[in-house]
């Protein structure tokens, strides 16, 4: 939007006067990092969760934050209240800045952005998932690169899903921008262990989960993905979404299922509890 500020580099800028020189390592090699969360009535949402693998990823890609998170809270606030809306979402971008060989990390740059979301209190209609083979590097790492999921737009539409889910050689990881879970047929939810990004949402499913659930952290399969009873997907901004087919299997007739609807609501409690 417009008519909303952003934060580059020291300064709130208009949105629409946001700027970064063609040299950016983000730009160059697609070298960069972010992390993405909302804020619902000006309340930062398990910010400190989401500032801690931001500087996990950071750490991990030898990339400097420039500023603490003390500060960087100091400066989110700021924007929140310059912007003047209640609810949002907040992206905050590190990239490896403007190396003069093109290749080199260098004193990074820092870009905050705010969007409008939609804060749902209602379970959102279930989505149709396609499986397909392909590995993130470096998944642990909150990075910018999203090329196989844009690059299979059209084969996701070809196919009638909605969504694409990855597998490693059989063993089902996560969406390009949602954790995966499943309820098999003994109610017990499962969710990957492995080359998967750890969602501060599917931190906190699996923290409701285990006071009232069985839940196992392990490896999927595809043909145990097929038979579950329920399945579903987490992020920032779905929260929960429930999975009504993958690769064109039903799961639960199509609908929301029970656990998945009770978590729907626990974890729309624990938000609103902040």
């Amino acid at each position: 939007m417009n008519s909303y500020y952003s934060f580059v580099n020291d300064q709130f800028v208009p949105a629409s006067n946001a700027r970064l020189n063609i040299t950016d390592m983000a730009i160059q090699r697609g070298y960069g990092i972010f992390d993405f969360f909302k804020f619902i009535n000006h309340q930062l949402i398990f910010i400190d969760d989401h500032l801690a693998r931001l500087e996990k990823s950071a750490e991990a890609m030898r990339l400097t934050l420039p500023y603490t998170r003390e500060e960087i809270i100091n400066i989110l606030k700021e924007l929140i209240a310059k912007n003047d809306s209640p609810n949002g979402g907040i992206r905050v971008g590190v990239t490896a800045g403007y190396a003069p060989d093109g290749y080199s990390i260098v004193a990074p740059n820092f870009i905050i952005t705010q969007q409008a979301i939609t804060i749902a209190d209602t379970i959102a209609t279930p989505v149709s998932l396609m499986l397909h083979q392909h590995q993130r590097q470096l998944p642990h790492v909150k990075t910018i690169d999203y090329l196989m999921a844009v690059w299979l737009q059209p084969v996701i539409k070809q196919s009638g899903a909605d969504e694409v889910l990855y597998h490693n050689n059989y063993s089902i990881t996560e969406c390009p921008r949602a954790n995966f879970f499943i309820v098999d047929q003994n109610d017990t939810i499962i969710t990957p262990q492995k080359n998967i990004l750890a969602g501060i949402t599917r931190k906190k499913i699996i923290a409701i989960a285990e006071k009232e659930f069985n839940i196992e952290i392990r490896d999927i399969k595809p043909a145990e993905a097929y038979a579950a009873k329920e399945a579903f997907i987490s992020s920032s901004t779905l929260n929960i979404k429930p999975v009504k087919a993958i690769d064109g299997n039903i799961i639960n007739n199509g609908n929301a299922g029970n656990i998945t609807t009770q978590l729907f609501n626990k974890l729309t409690a624990l938000i609103k509890a902040v």
